[in-house]
């Protein structure tokens, strides 16, 4: 299975709106994706509690529509 950057960027929009993302398809493949996240929403937090909230906008997406994700957020 894939999925398509805008159904990516979509998620995470959603679940943290007002941010900045910039998503690269890194294999061309709809399947391999590096995310950068700019966001007050990571303002004090761990850099694995940051990961757990693009994971979670996520849902089930990762592991089955979505095979690989680097991530890379900073807090504004």
């Amino acid at each position: 299975m894939s999925m398509k950057l805008t159904e990516l960027e979509a998620l995470v929009k959603r679940a943290i709106p007002n941010s900045e993302i910039e998503i690269k398809d890194l294999a061309g493949d709809d399947n391999h994706f590096s995310i950068i996240i700019k966001s007050d929403v990571f303002r004090g937090k761990t850099r694995i509690e940051q990961h757990q909230i693009v994971y979670n906008a996520l849902e089930e997406k990762m592991g089955n529509k979505l095979h690989a994700l680097q991530v890379k957020t900073i807090s504004t």
